[in-house]
């Protein structure tokens, strides 16, 4: 089986897309190391994991408990679930420091997303993971991007100076689902309205000019290569109201991008078909590898 990597932020990282993916790698037989800036554990948003801080009162420390916002926003169930258990695993509990990454060869790479930008931008901002991201590519090796992940492949550049993801098909957190989200953050959350916004437009920038699906749009040879559900896709609402998300047993809500060795989704809601199609790819090279030596 492949032994695949999954560098991390110090904090804020998503849960559900971190947690829900190691849970189904692992649960294949992939061997997962973990990796942050410091070799100290990583901690998830809390505010994703718990739902306090997301209501109108979330200022307020006792009454922040009580959620209504928070319990539709936060992860769910599945996501919660698989948190709980990532974060006593060892191999999570004892991360390798990112400087220690080049030294180090690995079958697959995921990124993993998160958009408190406290915690996301030193992860999106590493030149260091970058390097490693456009290594990856360089080699063919198994690439899966979701969500805020999509965005540091994007600013990993081949060697020509182009992102690696030039070229290829892509999807990731759409501005649709990013500007929705930072609506209710801006009733829920109003002392904190950007939270949901790692990147704010500079003066003169049009609204979403700083959105991940834009960012990552320019970092493409064609627009139409970021790919979203088109309308009259089978499951068309379960896929784009927000107010779904795929499991183990329905993968209808999710939408999820391959291009060759590189697989891409969207948010939390698509990260069960998302580790799942990531696991089959890394079982083909693994069945590839293996019948060519």
């Amino acid at each position: 089986m492949a032994a695949v990597l999954i560098p991390l932020p110090r904090r804020d990282f998503d849960p559900t897309e971190v947690a829900v993916s190691w849970k189904i790698l692992k649960s294949r037989g992939h061997t997962l190391t973990f990796a942050t800036p410091d070799g100290e554990a990583a901690q998830g948003d809390p505010i994703m994991v718990d739902g306090a801080g997301l209501d109108p009162w979330g200022w307020i420390p006792v009454l922040r408990q009580a959620k209504l916002l928070g319990l539709m926003l936060r992860a769910n169930a599945a996501g919660r679930a698989a948190y709980r258990e990532l974060i006593a695993d060892p191999d999570f509990v004892q991360p390798l420091p990112w400087q220690e990454l080049p030294t180090r060869c690995f079958d697959g790479l995921l990124l993993g997303g998160g958009h408190r930008a406290r915690g996301m931008r030193e992860y999106l901002e590493s030149e260091l993971l970058q390097s490693l991201v456009a290594q990856f590519f360089s080699a063919n090796r198994p690439v899966a991007a979701i969500c805020h992940g999509v965005l540091l492949a994007a600013r990993s550049l081949q060697a020509d100076g182009k992102s690696v993801l030039f070229g290829r098909k892509t999807t990731a957190l759409t501005w649709k689902q990013e500007r929705t989200a930072s609506a209710l953050a801006h009733v829920g959350r109003f002392w904190d309205r950007h939270y949901y916004r790692t990147y704010l437009e500079a003066d003169g920038q049009p609204p979403g000019f700083m959105s991940v699906q834009s960012e990552v749009t320019r970092a493409l040879a064609n627009a139409g290569d970021f790919l979203e559900v088109a309308p009259g896709a089978d499951h068309y609402f379960r896929k784009t109201s927000g107010a779904y998300r795929d499991s183990s047993d329905d993968p209808s809500p999710a939408f999820v991008v391959c291009d060759g060795n590189y697989i891409s989704a969207r948010w939390p809601g698509d990260v069960h078909t998302f580790a799942n199609r990531f696991a089959q790819v890394l079982e083909e090279q693994s069945v590839v590898s293996g019948s060519s030596r």
